[in-house]
């Protein structure tokens, strides 16, 4: 049964007290630094911060409902190579079950990482929270907490939530050293923080935190709900993209508007490569062809290769494809592309059996032969 430790907020309150503990495991011989949301002193966003100095833990923020880019792109900076010390990284489920994926293709690496998941509420689109912030002020976090935690049909009704939230089947964390419980919980009087293998049952053990009680039952029935909710939105919007999307001119009526920028490839957590064949000579057309274009149809769109990129991308990363939503929010223009992106990978996943950030052990699919894969479509049955 994994360790569980009760993290008293009653007395110094719910993000003090997290803060507090933040510290205690900095201060930790092993721990060199950590990476955590913290809100910026010169400007209303929290973003991730490397802390080395435990007394700069003031304004650290996970609970802040603010997801301006996904840190396993930090995290893979951080680990790719020796840094020299542990590094303790405070993560969202969805950025976990990324940094999994980069792990797999060699892109971050586990061995000096201790990663603290924390239970996700939601996140708002980053308009939406500078202006939740300005109306809810200091608190904004904990009654955004009060909110979500009031129930799973309370929460869903945010409008404001992003929309790749609010199609997240995955609010707990898995994978991660340490979790901050806060689904079941009455995080105004306490957290419970549970321990998953050696290394978080190391700095349990070391920063001594009084036993927790066993509150299984009401946290399995809260993210039940939750989950439950969130599905049936999901495939909501599964339904809605698929009829949207499911001939080339319905395609390209939804991304008419894409003016490629390629902010949805530089935001995603799990696109890796370091040249795209996009920003290549490749896509760097003569002046002529593009009058011979105009020439065969009367007209073409500008800029050109517009469709061509995005199926481009859903054919490199569907597999990988963590729904985490970044994509979304760094398009200029507000095209829906997470939901496409989740639509098109859905069927791509299940297809393969592949659920991205489940395991490190997991080989991605087409990285490795499986003389069992797919038998019905090449022909080829196992043993013949």
């Amino acid at each position: 049964m994994a360790h569980t430790a009760k993290l008293d907020t009653k007395e110094r309150g719910l993000l003090p007290s997290l803060e507090g503990f933040f510290k205690s495991i900095l201060e930790l011989d092993d721990i060199s630094a950590m990476l955590i949301p913290r809100h910026l002193p010169m400007k209303n966003m929290v973003m991730p911060v490397l802390i080395s100095d435990p007394e700069c833990m003031e304004g650290v923020d996970p609970l802040a409902p603010a997801f301006p880019m996904n840190a396993a792109k930090i995290v893979s900076k951080l680990s790719r190579k020796p840094a020299g010390g542990t590094v303790a990284a405070v993560l969202r489920p969805c950025e976990i079950r990324a940094v999994v994926e980069l792990v797999k293709l060699k892109q971050a690496n586990l061995d000096d990482l201790l990663i603290i998941g924390v239970d996700c509420l939601g996140a708002y689109q980053n308009t939406d929270y500078y202006t939740f912030r300005e109306e809810k002020g200091d608190d904004a976090s904990l009654q955004f907490c009060r909110e979500m935690l009031s129930g799973a049909e309370a929460a869903s009704s945010d409008n404001r939530l992003a929309t790749a939230c609010r199609a997240c089947e995955h609010p707990v964390p898995e994978g991660a050293d340490l979790i901050i419980q806060l689904y079941g919980m009455a995080v105004e009087d306490g957290l419970v923080i549970q321990a998953e293998g050696p290394d978080g049952e190391g700095i349990l053990k070391q920063i001594a935190l009084a036993e927790a009680e066993d509150l299984h039952e009401s946290r399995n029935a809260a993210v039940e709900s939750v989950i439950s909710v969130r599905e049936t939105y999901r495939d909501d919007m599964y339904s809605k993209t698929r009829e949207s999307t499911n001939s080339l001119e319905k395609l390209s009526r939804y991304l008419a508007d894409c003016v490629n920028c390629y902010n949805c490839r530089v935001a995603c957590p799990v696109c890796y490569c370091r040249e795209c064949v996009f920003l290549t000579d490749v896509f760097d057309h003569e002046p002529s062809q593009y009058l011979r274009w105009a020439d065969q149809k009367g007209m073409i769109k500008m800029p050109t290769d517009t469709l061509f990129y995005h199926l481009t991308r859903i054919a490199h990363m569907s597999t990988a494809c963590i729904g985490c939503g970044q994509c979304s929010n760094a398009c200029p223009n507000d095209i829906p592309v997470m939901e496409l992106f989740r639509t098109a990978s859905a069927s791509t996943q299940e297809a393969f059996d592949y659920h991205p950030g489940r395991s490190v052990d997991e080989r991605p699919p087409l990285s490795e032969f499986r003389e069992d894969e797919f038998s019905d479509v090449v022909g080829i049955q196992a043993g013949s």
